[in-house]
């Protein structure tokens, strides 16, 4: 066991040297375009799971009640995942942490397409559970795009690492066709194509990370941003543009948890039965593959504005807007015909705006409630239980709508949804008023 320091271990590569180390806006800069790059690969690399997962085990198991298996074997992969990646970043960086998440992702990956070309179960559910290690890299990414970041600027700093992901979570699912031909031609089982694009796109992933994201933008700011021993800071302070310790509105972190938690549930066990549901009144695969693609856009492409009204209004706001949203989300998917494409798109482009309220106002609430000491530790359990709420919903949704019907799951997530609202009123009621200081620039 490691104890967590507050400065980083020196080494070649991420401690400061004697030479003049780059601006702080200037280095955040170029740690946010590896970390643009990284993320529009792994997005790729997130579309197989959301796409034709169910659907193969669907085809391999013969059975719909067990369909919303491979999502949860997924996000509880990234559970475990999740605690690894922010351990190892809380000791070693966040280039470590992410690249060994992306890694096992591809592993997870490549051992999906021979579970499948070998009609072999178990080995599928052990290679879909290790691919949600790549989830959980993604989704930590965010965490490593705030931590130069100034308070007043860390919804945005995160955002734009979120938004990255859109273009290739926009792209895999429309890859579907391809690279089913792509399967096909390599005498494999044509639903297996999308998770051998994955598996190569996660490992370039982590190769982009362990080359270039350098310095480490967790240990450098340990270097930077040394924590008193006491709760209030003393002395001048560093400058404006360097990211300071947060010490109020500590009360929200318990509000940051619960808005992360229930937006992944009631995401995942919608969005995980959609497919299923086209698929089972006569849609096909191109039309489902476009619907998830146009929800996953809709997950990441609103992060720069809703980064931007987080820093403007407050994350408490944007929680009370993400609860709003996905029961918006939930009932028009409940209401709509089986047969309308367009009323499920609409339903599931606004399930995927409502998570990611939900995404950056819970993570910046996190993020100004943790010290930076215990920082990445903290972030990796918080993800933890998104993980847990993930592979609940996507248990629970193939069990729901084998019971009873997709509307009534949908109706499920609304109520859900509408949970949240209440304990957004009574954080804000808790927390202290957001100080003049923190709202400028």
């Amino acid at each position: 066991m490691h104890h967590t320091a507050t400065t980083p271990p020196s080494g070649p590569t991420d401690a400061p040297s004697a030479t003049p180390a780059p601006p702080i806006p200037e280095t955040q800069k170029s740690i946010l375009v590896i970390l643009l790059a990284s993320q529009v690969l792994s997005g790729v690399g997130l579309a197989a799971g959301v796409t034709v997962a169910a659907l193969l085990a669907q085809d391999m198991l013969h059975s719909t009640t067990l369909a919303g298996l491979p999502s949860a074997l997924l996000t509880a992969g990234s559970a475990l995942a999740a605690v690894t990646i922010g351990r190892i970043s809380q000791t070693r960086g966040r280039r470590p942490g992410l690249a060994a998440g992306y890694l096992a992702g591809a592993l997870g990956g490549a051992g999906v397409v021979a579970a499948a070309a070998l009609d072999n179960s178990a080995l599928l559910f052990i290679s879909l559970f290790l691919y949600g290690a790549g989830t959980a890299a993604n989704l930590q990414a965010r965490y490593a795009g705030a931590d130069l970041a100034a308070p007043r600027h860390r919804a945005r700093a995160l955002s734009t690492v979120l938004v990255a992901t859109t273009l290739g979570g926009v792209v895999g699912p429309n890859l579907t066709a391809p690279a089913g031909h792509l399967a096909t031609a390599l005498a494999l089982p044509p639903l297996s194509g999308l998770f051998l694009i994955s598996s190569a796109a996660f490992a370039l992933a982590a190769l982009t990370l362990l080359i270039w994201l350098r310095p480490d933008p967790l240990l450098l700011a340990r270097t930077l941003l040394p924590e008193p021993e006491g709760p209030e800071r003393t002395g001048t302070g560093p400058a404006p543009d360097v990211p300071q310790p947060v010490t109020h509105r500590r009360p929200s972190l318990p509000l940051g948890v619960l808005v992360m938690i229930l937006s992944q549930l009631v995401m995942v066990a919608i969005m995980t039965m959609t497919p299923v549901h086209m698929h089972d009144h006569g849609h096909s695969t191109a039309a489902s593959g476009l619907v998830i693609a146009l929800h996953v856009g809709a997950m990441y492409l609103p992060s720069p504005l809703t980064g931007a009204l987080t820093d403007r209004y407050g994350p408490t706001v944007m929680a009370a807007a993400s609860g709003l949203t996905l029961l918006a989300a939930g009932i028009l998917a409940a209401a709509a015909p089986a047969e309308s494409v367009l009323l499920l798109t609409l339903a599931l482009i606004l399930l995927g705006i409502g998570w990611n309220f939900g995404l950056v106002s819970g993570t910046t609430l996190i993020t100004d409630a943790v010290p930076l000491a215990t920082r990445a530790k903290t972030q990796g359990m918080v993800d933890v239980a998104i993980a847990i709420a993930g592979a609940t919903g996507g248990m629970t949704s193939g069990i729901v709508v084998a019971a009873a019907s997709y509307p009534l799951l949908a109706l499920t997530g609304a109520a859900f949804a509408l949970a949240l609202l209440p304990a957004v009123i009574v954080t804000a009621q808790k927390s202290p008023p957001r100080t003049p200081s923190s709202e400028r620039r």
